[in-house]
């Protein structure tokens, strides 16, 4: 695609990729500088880590204990996607199939960015950007009902700046899907949809994915729960089966697996979409090395094959 958008929406996504992919060298390169609990290394500590891994590096100041969250409201990002990538389904929807148009202040937004209103774009593109929105808008639809009817949350917190950085990411995702068509979407032409191999192939990656995550996520629930489907207990426990038998935190490998399958569904040539899956790919990395941390240290029988996010390499 053409246009100034892309470039600078793939600048903005690059570096938080970098962003992430600092904390994870400097977390792994310099432990005996994070040690400490406070300063600096005190607030970097609690900018990345979340629920179990907060409480494993000393005790952290009073005033940065101030600024947290109960980590249940993860949730609230789930709702506020499925609300706004919604919002922007039916956008997009009027105007592909209906002959609508974008509402003025997206295309004011397009225009900003640099975004040409007349485009090249394939009709296999243009589908392409409504099936991603749509797989994006399904996978907040789940997660949204696996937070409310079945994971488990403890007594974890968030540091309020975690909490704020979901609510604009779950926006930003969503604008980058819609901006990669271009304002006058169909420019009174009429609409075919033309599915295509990749189409295929990034959508049944997609299910694959998806139903590994929530196998995953229903095995972590399943540890604090009796057999009736009470909750008995908060207590951290070491999880078994399915993709855990491979890796520490198989749900974090599995979201990645989601948004590159979105990748493939876009013609796997959007530069811009995978600039996103680069910036997902470092946050869950860094979350999963913390996990990983957290059982070897709580559980001296952990099982010492298990990589901490992608199978037999990382």
């Amino acid at each position: 695609m053409t246009g100034a958008m892309p470039a600078v929406l793939g600048a903005a996504w690059s570096l938080l990729a970098a962003a992430f992919l600092a904390a994870l060298v400097l977390l792994r390169r310099a432990p005996a500088w994070l040690s400490g609990g406070g300063g600096v290394s005190g607030l970097f500590q609690d900018l990345i880590r979340y629920g179990k891994t907060k409480g494993g590096y000393g005790q952290r100041p009073a005033w940065l204990r101030l600024l947290q969250v109960p980590k249940r409201w993860f949730t609230h990002f789930y709702v506020v996607s499925v609300l706004w990538n919604g919002f922007l389904l039916i956008c997009l929807f009027q105007a592909e199939f209906l002959g609508g148009s974008l509402p003025s202040w997206i295309q004011h937004m397009h225009r900003a960015l640099g975004r040409d209103s007349q485009s090249e774009d394939t009709e296999s593109q243009h589908f392409s950007v409504f099936m991603v929105l749509l797989l994006l808008w399904l996978h907040s639809c789940r997660r949204l009902a696996e937070c409310l009817w079945t994971s488990v949350f403890s007594n974890g917190v968030i540091h309020i700046v975690q909490y704020c950085f979901g609510f604009v990411y779950y926006i930003a995702v969503g604008s980058t899907v819609l901006c990669q068509v271009p304002t006058n979407v169909r420019n009174g032409e009429e609409f075919s949809a033309q599915i295509c191999w990749y189409h295929i192939i990034g959508v049944t990656m997609y299910i694959w994915a998806s139903l590994h995550q929530h196998r995953c996520l229903v095995i972590l629930a399943n540890l604090r729960k009796s057999k009736s489907g009470k909750v008995v207990s908060l207590n951290h426990s070491v999880p078994f089966g399915d993709w855990f038998e491979r890796v520490s935190c198989p749900h974090y490998f599995a979201e990645v697996l989601i948004y590159v399958s979105m990748g493939i569904t876009l013609g796997l040539r959007n530069v811009t979409w995978w600039c996103v899956v680069m910036y997902v790919l470092f946050n869950q990395a860094l979350a999963a090395v913390l996990c990983h941390e957290f059982y070897q240290k709580n559980f001296s029988s952990y099982p010492k094959h298990r990589k901490a996010f992608i199978p037999f390499v990382f």
